[in-house]
Order: C-alpha cells, then structure tokens, then sequence
C-alpha cells in the first residue's frame, strides 16, 4: 500500500473512526444475538436445525475472507471499509426475513460472509493506525467491538422485552448503525495501492507465516468459545448450580474479557506482546485447573473470569502479528481470521461430543491444555512488536517509506 503519511491528529482521528467501526461491528453481532429465540420461532425451526444454521455464519466468513484483500486492493482501503462495513449492517436484516430452515442458512451463510470482510478490512486498518502511533491499540479496538456487542444486546433485550417484531428491530437498528458505520469510514486512513503493486488473487489461500500465528489464535479461540457456551451447562450439571447462578457465570466470563481488552493496550505496551500472551497462557491454563478441580460454584466462576482474563487480547494480537508479518496484512489477516473462526466453529461442538463420551471436567481439561498451548508458542508473536511510529509533521507530504 501507498499513501501520503497523515499528520498526528490525522492519524488520532483515525485511531477514533476505527474503534467507531469496531463498535458498529459488534452492535451488529449483539442485536442478532439477542432475537435468535424470534428468528427460530418465526422459521419454524427445531433446535438441532438451529443449531445446524448457526454454523452457517462462521462457514460464510471463512469461505468470504479471503476476498477481502484483493477488494481492498481494487478499492482503496477506506472506499473498502466503507462498503463492507454498509454490507454487514445491511445483512442484519436477512435472518429475520427467513420463514424456514433453507432461507435461514442462506441468509447466514451471506451474513457470515459480510461480517468476515469487514471484520479483515477494519483489522487492516487498525493494524496501520497502531504502527502509525507506535502503541499498541489493538487490545482496545476490539474492547470496544465487545463494548458495540453489549450495547447490541442491549437493544435487542429492550425490544424483545416489548415484543417487537424483529423484523421492524433489525430494519431500525440496521438503517442506524449503517449510517454511523458510513460516516465513521470518512476518517479512517485512505491507503491506496502502489502503482507497481501486483493485485492479490482474487480468493487468497492463508500466507505460510499466518499459520503459527493462526494456531496461536486457534488455542485461545476455541477457550472462548468452550466457555461462552459451555460454562453456565458446566455449573448447573457439575456442580449443581441454580440457573441464576450458571448464567451468572457467562456473563462474568464476557464482562472480564471485555474490561481486560480495553485495559490490555498497557499492558502490552508495558510487556510486549510475547510477554504479555504468555503470561495470559499461565492466567488462563490456571483458571483452567481451577475449572477442572472445583468443587465448589465460586471456585469454578474464579476460573472461568482468570480464564477469560488470559485469553482476552490474544486474538488482538494475532491480527496485530499477521498485520507486520508479510507485504499484504489484510492477507495474512485473512489467513489468521479463517484459522480463529474456524477455531469458534468447531470448539462448542467438539466441547459437546467429548463431554457425551466422557464428562464436560474431560473436556475442560482439553480447554486448559490448549490455554497452556499459549505460554509455550507465544514467541511466534514477536512480529506484533511495534516498530517506530512513522507519523509525519503536520501538512508535509512523503512517500511511504516501506515496502
């Protein structure tokens, strides 16, 4: 990419229309979330066929990913963002719209897809603002995706608590968040490709360095996933915990990890990457062994917040490391994006099956094994090291140094 460098307020200002992007991103994800019960009412669908279409979304973003660099590449990284992000808003409106199971999986299949090329076009551009600053941002961006989710949840908890058609929600809450999605991507940086830069192909296997890096994201994804959809079921039926309770746990689970991205950017400019995820391995291995050994509801709930608490800006950070570690970051976060979605795919169902062979404290165990995984291979992340910021003084206009 080729582009005049921005000015330091140019470039704060864009660090704020990202993070605004984040937050649209995640609102998207909260207000679907929040009316899943109406869609598979309103589908007619059973749980299993539910469960069957919600893998959908997950497949449509690793199948679209990869496109989404060569877009770039054709578009302009700000005119991309601008479309993707319209794109995904704009889908909110699919899944309400399905009356059975085939419309359903459909409609997420393409909502998956535009969710995937725009969570790798923003992540792009987050990556460039952070090298422009010379200080980590990352953990925050996706703090505040997290932060968009909640304000999602919130909104779809207030209307389906009215009763409100989800197809009036999903039209209101789509128009607005399209536009402030929109008006955000006017400030972000507009990098441009150089003239004698070759375009990727159209659909762009994973670069090889992505592939560690992606396996690093894999182990702390799959964490994720085993805790958002499993702890509340590993409360009420290990431990014997009132549903209050279990529910409790999740969402203590969801708001440490939130606070713990927001907070995560000192920590790694503190520690630096490596460090910082390897000491997140050892937190989260050991809320793992707290998980696997209760014996006691709050001693569980202990170890699934020290577990959210170590994997927090893992994932972060992994885009952040694919982003510096080749001459195409929105492929080799595509790469990276594919490997962790896949990761989210397989963990709930993979959580399920060993739990039918053996017990959910088995499948724990597996969990806490793939967290330790993080302490040992965090060295594969030295690329997110931040380099000098490359920040010119204001109205003077150079050449993009790198290559």
């Amino acid at each position: 990419m080729s582009d005049v460098v921005p000015d330091g307020r140019e470039v704060r200002r864009a660090r704020y229309a990202v993070a605004a992007v984040f937050t649209v991103h995640g609102a998207v994800t909260g207000s679907f979330a929040t009316r899943v019960p109406w869609i598979q009412d309103h589908a007619s669908v059973s749980a299993g066929q539910l469960g069957l279409a919600l893998a959908f979304p997950a497949l449509g973003a690793s199948l679209a990913m990869p496109l989404a660099g060569g877009i770039t590449h054709r578009f302009g990284a700000r005119n991309a963002l601008r479309a993707l992000i319209a794109l995904w808003t704009l889908a909110l409106l699919l899944p309400s719209l399905a009356p059975n199971l085939l419309t359903l999986c459909l409609a997420l299949l393409l909502f998956g897809a535009t969710a995937g090329m725009a969570d790798v076009a923003m992540n792009a551009l987050g990556v460039e603002v952070e090298n422009r600053l010379g200080q980590s941002i990352m953990s925050g961006l996706h703090g505040m995706w997290s932060a968009g989710a909640v304000l999602g949840s919130l909104g779809g908890t207030l209307a389906a608590q009215l009763g409100t058609d989800a197809r009036l929600h999903h039209a209101l809450a789509a128009a607005l968040l399209t536009v402030l999605g929109v008006a955000a991507c006017a400030w972000v940086l507009d990098l441009q490709p150089a003239q004698d830069e070759e375009p990727p192909p159209r659909f762009a296997l994973p670069p090889r360095s992505a592939l560690l890096i992606g396996a690093v994201g894999f182990c702390a994804v799959f964490a994720e996933g085993a805790s958002l959809d499993w702890s509340a079921v590993y409360l009420r039926d290990e431990l014997d915990s009132s549903a209050g309770l279990a529910a409790a746990c999740t969402m203590g689970f969801t708001l440490t990890m939130a606070l713990a991205r927001i907070a995560g950017d000192k920590v790694v400019d503190r520690y630096g990457a490596v460090r910082t995820v390897r000491y997140g391995g050892v937190l989260a291995a050991a809320g793992g062994l707290l998980i696997v050994l209760a014996g006691h509801p709050a001693v569980a709930m202990t170890g699934f917040g020290l577990m959210g608490l170590g994997i927090a800006v893992v994932v972060p950070l992994c885009f952040a490391a694919a982003g510096r570690s080749g001459p195409n970051p929105s492929q080799a976060i595509a790469g990276v994006a594919t490997i962790t979605y896949t990761s989210g795919l397989i963990a709930p169902g993979a959580i399920g099956g060993l739990a039918q062979l053996t017990s959910l404290v088995v499948s724990f165990a597996l969990v806490t094994l793939l967290a330790s995984g993080l302490a040992g291979f965090a060295g594969v992340l030295r690329t997110a090291e931040r380099k000098p910021a490359t920040v010119s003084k204001p109205d003077t206009a150079v050449p993009d140094p790198r290559p």
